[in-house]
């Protein structure tokens, strides 16, 4: 029997909920593929209509960048199983009902399905929360996730860097999720200290 080394390349599983926050997702699955990581990706229903509206993005986009995109009713998919080799998922945006859900257990589709996973196996969930307000419910569910092992990492960019245009913005995020799942990028000017 010959055994295979999943080790040589990562494996990220990126996820999609109906939130406002699209456009970061499609720059980090952007990232991912221009860094040589493999990338699966699923999206809700909800979240391939954000991806539109915010975007102008859709499943034939996004079938160009990634390894394999699954359709979320397919709970039978290779990501919905702890035997899938894989380093970490972000859920981004997360909206605050796939978070509650997650916070209740409730895997009840492959996104959900697949963070639970994650979870339960002890990898890397990354949860880019959804824009301000949020509320006490909102705040318990993000501390149980944290609890149980999530990272929470809220869409609120810093400014540190000064940017000068969306993309900017849009990129300190970014490179805020790829640190947080270990990937080296140059995406945004570091803070070192007053000039």
């Amino acid at each position: 029997m010959i055994l295979k080394d999943f080790s040589e390349k990562k494996r990220i599983v990126v996820g999609v909920s109906g939130a406002s926050g699209g456009i970061y997702a499609y720059r980090l699955v952007q990232v991912l593929a221009d860094c040589g990581i493999e990338v699966h990706f699923v999206a809700s229903d909800a979240g391939w209509q954000v991806l539109d509206y915010e975007c102008g993005v859709g499943r034939e986009q996004l079938t160009k960048l990634v390894h394999k995109v699954y359709d979320v009713k397919r709970i039978d998919s290779a990501i919905a199983s702890g035997s899938f080799p894989c380093d970490a998922m972000v859920i981004v945006p997360c909206s605050m009902k796939t978070l509650g859900c997650l916070a209740g257990g409730i895997a009840d589709n492959l996104l959900t399905r697949s963070a639970d996973v994650t979870l339960k196996e002890g990898r890397k969930l990354i949860l880019v929360v959804r824009e301000t307000p949020v509320h006490a419910i909102h705040l318990e569910n993000m501390l149980k996730l944290a609890h149980a092992g999530a990272r929470i990492l809220p869409a609120c960019p810093g400014f540190y860097h000064k940017p000068q245009t969306i993309d900017d913005i849009v990129d300190m995020l970014v490179g805020k999720i790829c640190d947080a799942l270990g990937v080296k990028t140059n995406l945004f000017k570091r803070w070192t200290g007053e000039e």
